[in-house]
């Protein structure tokens, strides 16, 4: 009798299980080695550089990407081409964190030495509390865990999980210490969504200038719609000579113009356009423009001053380009 499918769900529950339950058993652990790590960090003159070997190495590489994009400045160097030149990024006013589940990693114990005669505060994270690593460390953070997701308890998994956590634990500590704000995180992130919603203000996207569709008030309403044509932003300002809004003219509007059968070489812009309607302040954030289109179902916005003058312009596409919606 031949032997059933694999149980692939009951096999990746155990493993999450495992993980799971190596990550909860670092939580009674955290004492005041934790505090004294991070107290380091936070004194730290230079840069934060982590290290590891292997599959630590991986994790070491992203626990340093974590805590550069929040606050703490730092960067991976790989422990097997320190010793080959690359010890020369460390300085006397760094601090170095190091990744070893076993604690006893050689290419990490080869450049002890140097990093003693240097003088830098040593953070090990290590399985292993009684290992080379952790007795050489200024700091030695324990994320041991009972056994590996694999089935041969050989294959870094639950280990490396572990690893990865007590990482983000320090980054986020790190980070609450600090009074890391949003806006922090978005100009470590320029290129992401969140910090182009941070970032970007009104300002960066309208069109200024002869860019502004603009008509008087008096102006034929074909007159209107040849300058909405030429500026294509799908409306024109309303406005007086001092540039102070008096409504604004829309692709809508015309439709609604149309149905009327309005004459548009004889009839004014002041006839047929929006007196009061939707604008936005210079300086404000791009996302808040978002939120006025979305709310108000338009597509385009004037900028005006606090004098209520029209200082630019911007629609829906431009919001769209900017990667802001």
């Amino acid at each position: 009798m031949s032997p059933g499918p694999p149980d692939f769900r009951a096999r990746g529950r155990r493993v999450l299980e495992i993980e799971a339950a190596a990550v909860a058993s670092l939580a009674p652990r955290l004492d005041a080695s934790f505090d004294r790590a991070c107290q380091l960090c936070l004194a730290c003159r230079g840069r934060v550089v982590v290290t590891g070997m292997g599959k630590s190495g991986h994790i070491a590489g992203k626990v340093a990407a974590t805590l550069a994009s929040t606050g703490t400045p730092a960067f991976f160097v790989h422990p097997g081409e320190a010793s080959h030149g690359d010890l020369g990024m460390i300085t006397a006013v760094d601090l170095l964190i190091g990744i070893s589940n076993s604690g006893e990693t050689d290419e990490l114990i080869t450049i002890l030495p140097l990093l003693k005669r240097l003088g830098i505060p040593l953070i090990m994270l290590t399985g292993n509390p009684r290992s080379t690593l952790a007795e050489a460390a200024t700091v030695s953070l324990d994320i041991g865990v009972r056994e590996e997701a694999c089935p041969l308890n050989l294959a870094p998994t639950a280990s490396t999980t572990a690893a990865l956590a007590m990482g983000d634990a320090l980054a986020v500590a790190l980070l609450e210490s600090r009074g890391f704000t949003r806006e922090d995180f978005a100009l470590a992130h320029p290129g992401g969504s969140l910090g182009r919603r941070l970032l970007l203000r009104v300002d960066d996207l309208m069109h200024t200038g002869d860019g502004i569709p603009r008509v008087t008030p008096d102006t034929p309403l074909a007159q209107g719609l040849v300058e909405m044509t030429r500026k294509g932003l799908g409306m024109t300002a309303v406005m007086d000579a001092e540039a102070r809004l008096a409504g604004i003219f829309t692709d809508g509007d015309l439709r609604r113009v149309l149905d009327r059968g309005i004459d548009v070489h004889r009839t004014p812009m002041r006839e047929v356009m929006t007196a009061n309607c939707k604008t936005i302040a210079s300086g404000v954030l791009a996302a808040e423009a978002v939120h006025l289109l979305e709310l108000h179902k338009i597509n385009g916005l004037l900028v005006v001053d606090a004098a209520g003058k029209v200082v630019g312009a911007l629609n829906i596409h431009d919001l769209l380009r900017a990667g802001v919606m």
